[in-house]
């Protein structure tokens, strides 16, 4: 299971990396519509549609590594005071509902790409682009969150039960605040 658990990540991390380059492509794309518009009076077409296509893939290709990485936002004010057996449980719980969430996302997603796909749907924009093109990887994104999340949570589980609470808090706990300085530093 650890194995499984450190693919997943590196895969994540990977992943996260070619939304980066995504993102800078459709700024550097954008930029030059920019100066194109303003020194030489002529336009790209299309930079603002595909910079948006670009931010959806990015963002969803990411949710796994900050899955991993233990970086979605949490509102844990009551959190510190919970005995360590509670806390593990309203981690296991809260990345229950996370994951619960984005499946449904994924299904919902996984509809809407059949339906791209039987239709042969395209945007109503002058590029006319596939919208299976941007949806897809979309989508994949959102499938690698739910099943990096169901990981997590049976990798806990599991190291809950052989003992190691500590590794369990390890995979789906909250940072302290000297694992976020660390992290900082490195």
């Amino acid at each position: 299971m650890d194995r499984v658990i450190r693919f997943s990540h590196s895969l994540s991390r990977w992943l996260v990396w070619i939304g980066g380059v995504l993102l800078i492509g459709s700024a550097l794309l954008v930029t030059a519509e920019v100066f194109l518009r303003k020194f030489a009076n002529v336009s790209i077409g299309g930079a603002d549609e595909i910079s948006g296509y670009a931010f959806a893939v990015a963002t969803a290709l990411a949710f796994s590594y900050a899955l991993f990485e233990r970086a979605h936002i949490r509102v844990d004010a009551l959190y510190g005071l919970l005995p360590k057996s509670l806390r593990f449980a309203a981690d296991l719980l809260g990345l229950a509902l996370l994951t619960g969430f984005a499946a449904i996302v994924a299904w919902m997603g996984w509809q809407m790409v059949g339906d791209t796909l039987t239709h042969g749907s395209r945007s109503i924009t002058p590029l006319r682009t596939p919208l299976a093109i941007p949806q897809i990887p979309w989508l994949i994104g959102w499938m690698l969150f739910v099943a990096c999340g169901v990981l997590l949570f049976v990798g806990a589980v599991l190291r809950h039960l052989r003992g190691d609470a500590e590794g369990a808090s390890a995979l789906v706990g909250i940072k302290s605040l000297e694992q976020q300085i660390e992290d900082e530093t490195v």
